[in-house]
C-alpha cells in the first residue's frame, strides 16, 4: 500500500482498512443502508469519504462504519466530535494526491500525529 492522502487524526487509533464509499448526501446514505441490509456490504468494512465537516447525513451509519475521511474541517467539527464519541477512526482536513473512488480499498492510520490514507 502507498500513501495517497494525509490530514489530522481525530484521536489515536490503530490502522483500519475498508472499502471506500464517497458520500455526497442522503441518497448515498440510503444506498449504503440498503447494501448493509441486503448483505452486499458488511458492517464495519466501509470507510466513507465526505467533504462537509458539518454533515449530519451520516447519523444513521455511524454504528456500521469502519472509518471516516473528511476533506474539510477540524477536530472540533461535527464529524470529528461524533466520530470520537463513537470511537470511530477519522481523519479531518484530508488532502489527497490521488483521491480514492468508491470501491477502492484503503487503510486509514490514525496512530500518529498525522492521519495517513493508503491505497
Amino acid at each position: 500500500m502507498r500513501e495517497i492522502g494525509r490530514g489530522q487524526p481525530v484521536f489515536d487509533h490503530p490502522a483500519v482498512s475498508g472499502t471506500v464509499r464517497v458520500m455526497e448526501g442522503r441518497d448515498d446514505v440510503i444506498g449504503l443502508l440498503d447494501a448493509l441490509d441486503d448483505g452486499t456490504v458488511e458492517s464495519g468494512q466501509v470507510v466513507v469519504v465526505v467533504r462537509d465537516a458539518g454533515a449530519t447525513f451520516l447519523a444513521p451509519l455511524y454504528h456500521d462504519l469502519g472509518g471516516i475521511i473528511c476533506t474539510a474541517g477540524t477536530l472540533r467539527s461535527h464529524i470529528g466530535i461524533v466520530s470520537r464519541e463513537h470511537g470511530l477512526p477519522c481523519i479531518m482536513g484530508c488532502t489527497f494526491g490521488e483521491a480514492p473512488a468508491s470501491g477502492d480499498t484503503v487503510e486509514i492510520d490514525c496512530s500518529g500525529p498525522v492521519g495517513i490514507v493508503r491505497r
